[in-house]
């Protein structure tokens, strides 16, 4: 059967999320958790939902930027797209004028990954799946464009062919960490109720925020030790506060809390930082983690972060 898409349509979702802290970090004090959220229609009336991840104003500023994108999409059909979905992808990401507000960061990528995930879902939906789980068709999705000096096409299968079965994860799971115990904004007594919660429920990693006020950081990771023990696992996140210098210095003194790694130390688009902030805690046992507003490619792949 073929599915011509026949709508695209977006929507600016808000929460106030601000109102009791819930998200917040050093740089973003008062997050409203948001989306751009699309939905896909096509001509049989199967959909496909996707959205991209706000924290508040500046939303209808990506749902612009979507609607931008719609041109490209509706008309085509489904089976079209998956055929060639690294096409699709370099379809979304290079046209010759609005390229120019990107390229793949920024608005412009917040926008192609609403569109990407709804047309993802309409795939999964087409063909009754969760997800993909071949590894040759799952690489042909991905766009190697200006990372093949670091990860090429085969050597991705090749991790992927790699991977856990999926019985095997369905036995022991996947490793995730929770960071929803220890936002900046909450309380310590939310704090410890938080955490206590958390170790009820089955979480042995942890992950907080810090990067406003060094000693308050020492007072709150001590605390959060103290709740979760010395066998689990502690990471922290400054979200891009710190000049390198200055990560330096700051995550050095939190060293005796035994991070795992400090996650978005400083500017993410400065690769040389990372790399100078990743040597100078290697002898304290502390990696460095890039996050989401990593846009280069490469950052994770040429310097030892996580």
């Amino acid at each position: 059967m073929v599915h011509k898409i026949i709508k695209l349509a977006v929507t600016d979702v808000r929460f106030p999320t601000s109102l009791e802290q819930h998200g917040s970090d050093a740089m973003h004090r008062d997050p409203d958790y948001s989306a751009a959220y699309v939905v896909i229609s096509t001509d049989v009336g199967l959909r496909g939902y996707g959205l991209t991840f706000t924290v508040g104003r500046g939303t209808e500023i990506v749902v612009c930027a979507v609607e931008a994108l719609a041109g490209l999409v509706v008309g085509k059909s489904l089976e079209e797209i998956i055929s060639d979905f690294r096409g699709f992808y370099r379809l979304l990401t290079s046209d010759g004028q609005m390229r120019w507000i990107g390229p793949e960061k920024g608005v412009i990528h917040l926008a192609t990954a609403a569109v990407l995930n709804a047309v993802w879902d309409l795939w999964a939906r087409a063909e009754g799946k969760v997800g993909c789980g071949d590894p040759k068709q799952i690489v042909s999705c991905i766009d190697f464009r200006y990372i093949t000096d670091a990860l090429t096409e085969q050597e991705a299968l090749d991790i992927l062919m790699k991977a856990q079965e999926e019985d095997q994860m369905l036995k022991e799971g996947y490793p995730a960490y929770t960071t929803s115990c220890a936002w900046m904004g909450y309380s310590d007594q939310q704090l410890k109720q938080l955490c206590t919660d958390a170790l009820n429920n089955g979480w042995t990693k942890f992950k907080m925020k810090v990067g406003a006020d060094l000693e308050d950081d020492i007072r709150r990771c001590r605390l959060i030790r103290q709740m979760i023990g010395p066998d689990n696992t502690l990471m922290i996140d400054a979200n891009q506060r710190w000049d390198v210098g200055e990560a330096i210095a700051w995550v050095s003194r939190l060293a005796e809390f035994r991070p795992l790694w400090i996650e978005e130390p400083t500017s993410p688009d400065d690769i040389l930082g990372h790399a100078a902030i990743s040597k100078a805690l290697a002898p304290l046992g502390i990696r460095v983690a890039t996050g989401e507003q990593t846009h280069q490619k490469k950052c994770t792949l040429h310097h030892q972060c996580v």
